[in-house]
């Protein structure tokens, strides 16, 4: 089998789960979909050394979070925002648990949570990753990790007017 069919194969198989990630990320279909574009064309770029990495999917959701984080860095990131949109665009399909309502209130404090902050919080929590697996991602410490988790969680917090435990 040829490189370029071992790379369709897996990003076929993996687009699911990279677009859901993107998604909760950002709250955007739009820049969702940008976003893993980003991430495969750079995993498309070095796919040689990615297919040789002791684990793809990890590699790949490490493009994927840095793609997220530098788009984040841009200029024009923070002065365009563009709402609305075409009716017809399909959701990212929702994981089984609360109820329409209590997610859409916390993907929105989410949105409000700093980016970093943000990406630890959904690749710990909502996609389930230990911290040793983030930190690799984010090419930084473990301990890092655990303190972007603290604050994090503590900004979600006060973002849901919970009451900090003590």
């Amino acid at each position: 089998m040829s490189e370029e069919q071992d790379y369709v194969d897996y990003v076929t198989g993996a687009l699911p789960g990279l677009r859901r990630i993107a998604h909760l990320l950002c709250r955007d279909p739009h820049r969702a979909d940008d976003i893993v574009q980003n991430a495969l064309t750079r995993l498309y770029v070095h796919w040689r050394r990615a297919r040789n990495a002791d684990d793809l999917d990890r590699y790949t959701r490490a493009i994927l979070v840095r793609s997220f984080l530098n788009e984040r860095r841009l200029a024009w990131a923070r002065m365009v925002r563009l709402t609305g949109g075409p009716e017809d665009v399909p959701a990212v399909p929702a994981a089984d648990g609360p109820d329409v309502e209590t997610r859409t209130v916390l993907h929105t404090a989410l949105q409000r949570v700093p980016p970093r902050q943000r990406a630890v919080l959904v690749l710990r929590f909502l996609c389930d990753l230990p911290v040793a697996e983030v930190a690799e991602i984010l090419g930084c410490s473990e301990g890092t990790v655990k303190s972007q988790t603290s604050h994090g969680l503590t900004r979600l917090r006060t973002l849901l007017g919970e009451e900090q435990p003590r």
